[in-house]
């Protein structure tokens, strides 16, 4: 019988943010501030990624925004109390560098997208646990899964963009099924 390998988040180690153009000026920063995820496999080309994020837990130092937030404006928390992410690929572009193409659900509407992946290697810690981390980056239209609230601006344009762009930095914990 041979051990299966999965690699669970460590959540002390990893965040996930994202930011949003307001006024069409500038970038807002947010992040999810509870959120899970496993890889399952030894060879990260051919293991599957799995993420589940709190969407209750959004973050983005304004209490009246993250209520908006919460909100069927956006993401609607009450119906929807999660987003999900299931990966279908992982390409290697390079030593250190993946193209991870995987199916996202927000608001229950899934679509693909694609994110960059930067390795940054494996290490253990003093306890022994070996480790893995990565950065990842990419952009969704928010729109494409029906956060479509705005507002058109008197001088033009609109306060928030439909581009949202997405970057987590993540540690996981190697272990043995």
């Amino acid at each position: 019988m041979s051990n299966k390998t999965i690699w669970n988040l460590d959540p002390t180690h990893s965040e996930l943010t994202f930011k949003v153009k307001h006024l069409m000026i500038s970038n807002v920063k947010g992040e999810f501030t509870k959120f899970s995820a496993t890889i399952d496999g030894a060879d990260f080309e051919t293991a599957k990624l799995s993420a589940t994020i709190d969407a209750a837990s959004i973050f983005t130092n304004n209490n009246d925004r993250d209520s908006h937030l919460k909100s069927a404006d956006f993401f609607e928390v009450e119906t929807y109390p999660e987003l999900k992410f299931e990966s279908t690929s992982i390409k290697k572009v390079d030593d250190d560098e993946y193209k991870l193409t995987g199916d996202l659900t927000i608001k229950g509407t899934t679509k693909s997208v694609e994110l960059d992946v930067d390795f940054g290697g494996y290490m253990k810690d003093p306890y022994g646990n070996e480790k893995a981390g990565f950065s990842i980056a990419g952009k969704i239209n928010r729109k494409d899964f029906g956060l479509n609230w705005n507002a058109a601006l008197e001088a033009g344009g609109v306060m928030v963009s439909e581009e949202v762009k997405i970057a987590a930095e993540v540690q996981f914990v190697k272990t043995e099924a």
